[in-house]
């Protein structure tokens, strides 16, 4: 009996871990995909236009997140006020659009290898963050650790061959509207009770984003869209551009409920490492020894400071 409950045990584990590592890479897949997608189509398909992409697909999420919370009652709805809607939602709304923005722009001029290069400041800019916000608490060791990490984003700017100087500056601020918009989820969604998941995030945020898009859309692009021939429109590479960013946000989900942040967050270092490098072969961006040497330098920062947030954690449970 004891043999047999053994086996079982084992055999559940194994199911546990397969299933944990298709839900990753099932994720990393869909991740890679949107990102050399959204690349391939601003800086080659003939399509520079980042608040129009950016703008579509919040007109997408929007229509397949009222689909879901209003017509096919998939999830619920939490039923906000005007009010609450204005004070809580379209901050953070803002916030993303802003990020999105401006990280679609910077495929326009920067390597998909050097933004993910870049991408190991998150975690120093949502501390930063939180602590502005009063959600974290300062600490010396993990901004240290954060200042070290931004050294080694300084070496990969400094390897950087084809580096941008316009570009760099809108991907270093579309870091900091990300970090600060996931702080303020923590300030006016969360600590009020009000999480989402995915369904109910398209169904809040995108209608907020769009907004926030529309009139720099008018101002920026439309002109230009006007009157100008140069540039091309494919109305299935769109339509599939969006199902692919929809499906990663249900990927996320997956992942996250399956698993945990902490694995996501692992996986996302593996998946920026193969970024880089399908970055190298698909689109010739070149790489130099200092490019790699300051993120393996930023990926070390990145593992201690997962590893000192999973310590506190624990200290807290305890």
């Amino acid at each position: 009996m004891a043999d047999k409950a053994n086996l079982a045990a084992r055999a559940r584990v194994v199911r546990e871990v397969v299933r944990s590592y298709f839900y990753v890479l099932l994720w990393m897949s869909i991740s890679i995909s949107v990102i050399l997608f959204n690349k391939w189509l601003l800086a080659y398909s003939g399509f520079p236009f980042p608040i129009s992409l950016t703008l579509w697909h919040m007109a997408f999420c929007t229509v397949v997140g009222t689909l879901a919370v209003r017509v096919f009652k998939v999830v619920k709805s939490h039923n906000m006020t005007r009010r609450d809607y204005i004070r809580r939602v379209m901050p953070i709304g803002m916030l993303y659009a802003g990020s999105l923005w401006l990280s679609n722009s910077a495929y326009l001029y920067l390597s998909v290898s050097f933004i993910q290069m870049t991408k190991s400041l998150m975690p120093g800019l949502v501390f930063a963050s939180g602590v502005f916000l009063g959600t974290e608490k300062f600490s010396r060791g993990t901004t240290l650790n954060m200042l070290l990490i931004a050294f080694g984003v300084l070496v990969c700017a400094l390897g950087e061959q084809n580096l941008v100087f316009k570009g760099l500056v809108q991907q270093l601020a579309s870091l900091q509207f990300e970090a600060m918009r996931l702080a303020m989820v923590q300030v006016l969604m969360n600590s009020k009770g009000l999480a989402m998941n995915p369904m109910q995030s398209l169904y809040y945020v995108s209608p907020a984003c769009f907004i926030c898009l529309f009139a720099p859309f008018l101002s920026v692009e439309l002109p230009h869209l006007m009157t100008h021939s140069d540039w091309s429109f494919n109305p299935s590479i769109m339509l599939a551009n969006a199902l692919t960013a929809f499906v990663l946000n249900l990927a996320v989900f997956l992942l996250i409920g399956k698993t945990s942040a902490l694995t996501m967050n692992i996986a996302g270092v593996i998946k920026d490492w193969m970024l880089i490098f399908f970055s190298y072969y698909l689109f010739k961006a070149p790489l130099t020894r200092l490019n790699l040497a300051g993120y393996v330098f930023c990926c070390s920062g990145v593992f201690v400071y997962q590893y000192m947030r999973l310590q506190t954690v624990r200290a807290s449970a305890a």
